[in-house]
């Protein structure tokens, strides 16, 4: 069994997650900025939607 899984006295078990790691400062400010995210949505949107458009033109 993987050592980073342990029971809990139930069926279910636990991931340790102790040892991941923390987003730093600039990481936290990245992912609250609504400009930032906005473009990163339509750059994935956009991203999609070329996927799309070569699958229907083949």
């Amino acid at each position: 069994m993987n050592s980073l899984l342990t029971t809990t006295g139930g069926d279910q078990p636990t991931l340790d997650l102790s040892k991941a790691p923390l987003p730093n400062a600039k990481t936290l400010r990245q992912r609250m900025s609504i400009p930032l995210q906005f473009l990163r949505f339509l750059a994935f949107n956009a991203l999609i939607m070329r996927m799309v458009a070569k699958g229907h033109s083949g």
